[in-house]
């Protein structure tokens, strides 16, 4: 194991506010710069592509005050009401699109683990594949650069359905959260683990440093997160995304390890995806028999929800995925602007 070193992404100042891209995300920017109520059209909500980043990004910004907020901007905006009514339209025009998006939803949780407990046979659509087998140092640096926006906060927006749950389903999520906060050691807590990661591939391990950079597709699956975090309604849908993510984690870490160890990221990057492929194996089994299964055993008309969470998740990924390999094929860079 690596030796631990101070990180600044475990306690530091708040991030910077960024740039609005589009009407709706100015009007946040403005808004919390200036302490007032956000400015907007009446349409403006319903005709945006909820898939775009005017959209995407000003969710995001609304999302990141219950979180670590911004510097400069007033911890009371948390629970603004004309913040709270803007986000709630744009969470609405979101999940409209979501459920439109997605193609033909498996009938119960069986059917949506089943190919996700399976390895595929052909791998080729598989970025930590691609990363394993062929990707380049600086497609590292942009995966983790992107990735950084979730593993900064790992396990944060999970916490929040843990009050919502009840006997066997709530401990074995505790016990889950346990093992993702370092187990009561500071120095393995995830995201202090991506942080020495990010430090390895020369990358800025401040919170919130690469938002800027990060385009709609990897902000749509940091909000899934936290619109169902923040939703006692959709307790189910995170229990469904969480269980995704576990089951399908190990083996994509142990790509990713390796693809760090080829390229010589050095031992804190290859460590934190090789911590993952031990403790999301074990997570991937309380995940499935404790949470999903102590759930439905409490609330069995939350199955829907559950696969809701599962199949949103795939689908967000997975057009994640097209956006990252589609900008390598052309040569370009997956994000927003280059590193520098």
């Amino acid at each position: 194991m690596p030796p631990a070193s101070p990180s600044p992404s475990v306690a530091g100042p708040a991030p910077l506010l960024v740039e609005g891209r589009g009407e709706l995300s100015r009007a946040v920017t403005e808004a919390l710069r200036s302490g007032s109520a956000p400015r907007y059209a009446a349409g403006a909500v319903p005709d945006s592509d909820a898939w775009g980043e005017d959209l995407q990004l000003a969710l995001y910004l609304l999302y990141e005050l219950h979180y670590r907020g911004f510097a400069g901007v007033d911890d009371a905006r948390e629970w603004d009401p004309e913040l709270l009514l803007l986000r709630r339209a744009m969470e609405d025009r979101f999940l409209d699109a979501l459920r439109a998006g997605l193609p033909d939803t498996p009938g119960t949780v069986a059917e949506a683990f089943a190919p996700l407990l399976v390895e595929p046979v052909d791998l080729s659509g598989s970025l930590s594949h691609r990363l394993e087998t062929e990707g380049e140092l600086w497609q590292l640096r942009e995966y983790a650069a992107l990735r950084s926006l979730y593993h900064l906060k790992e396990a944060d927006p999970h916490v929040w359905v843990i009050p919502r749950l009840t006997g066997r389903a709530k401990a074995s999520m505790a016990a889950i959260e346990y093992d993702e906060f370092g187990a009561g050691r500071a120095d393995r807590v995830h995201a202090r683990l991506f942080a020495d990661l990010m430090t390895d591939l020369g990358l800025d391990p401040a919170y919130g440093r690469y938002l800027d950079h990060a385009p709609a597709p990897l902000l749509a699956t940091v909000n899934l997160m936290s619109l169902f975090g923040l939703h006692r309604a959709l307790r189910g849908a995170l229990v469904g995304h969480f269980a995704c993510v576990e089951i399908t984690s190990s083996p994509g870490s142990r790509r990713l390890a390796r693809a760090m160890r080829r390229c010589g990221a050095g031992a804190a990057a290859e460590h934190f995806y090789a911590e993952h492929v031990e403790a999301d194996a074990v997570h991937e089994q309380v995940v499935r028999h404790g949470v999903v299964d102590g759930l439905l055993s409490a609330e069995p008309e939350l199955e829907a929800d559950v696969v809701l969470g599962c199949a949103a998740t795939v689908f967000l990924e997975d057009r994640l995925a097209d956006h990252i390999r589609g900008a390598w094929d052309r040569g370009a860079s997956a994000l927003r602007r280059p590193l520098a």
